[in-house]
């Protein structure tokens, strides 16, 4: 009686680890590490994406409200003041506002001389290079690391700005 007994532990146990084996090697569970995996790894590219592109839209924004601004101050400079200046301070608020301080240049052209001749034209660039964030130093043979913008905006200087 013993000895069956005892088989039948033996058998029992063996029994035991089999139904634990089996336990583990089912897929019970496992859609979900999946799908968590597939995630975290789609969602990263994601995210840089959006990263990339919304760096990309404020140096956008900045470039074009810089040279938007800049025209205006220049044209509509007074008597004794500075139109450079003002111009390349208008610049200079825009490139900050959207992150981009010290980053972006203004060139101003005029179709006349002096510039502020009453019906001149004033065209106003500016450039800024927006850096791609986050490129690793090893991909920065093969990826550019920055993307140039530029933006220009025409200014006219008042017809009547003489007669004040």
């Amino acid at each position: 009686m013993r000895s069956s007994s005892g088989s039948d532990e033996a058998a029992m146990t063996m029994w035991g680890w089999r139904e634990r084996l089996g336990r583990l090697r089912s897929e019970d569970g496992s859609a979900v590490i999946e799908f968590i995996f597939l995630g975290v790894l789609m969602l990263v590219p994601l995210i840089y994406l959006v990263m990339v592109l919304g760096r990309i839209q404020a140096g956008s924004y900045a470039v074009t409200t810089a040279a938007r601004e800049a025209g205006r101050a220049f044209v509509t400079t007074g008597e004794g003041e500075d139109a450079r200046a003002r111009a390349e301070a208008a610049a200079n608020i825009a490139f900050a506002d959207q992150g981009f301080d010290g980053l972006g240049s203004l060139e101003i052209t005029c179709s006349a001389t002096p510039c502020l001749t009453p019906d001149a034209r004033v065209e106003t660039t500016t450039r800024v290079s927006v850096p791609l964030p986050l490129v690793p130093q090893f991909a920065r043979d093969v990826v550019p690391l920055r993307v140039p913008l530029t933006a220009s905006q025409l200014s006219t200087v008042d017809r009547f700005r003489g007669a004040q």
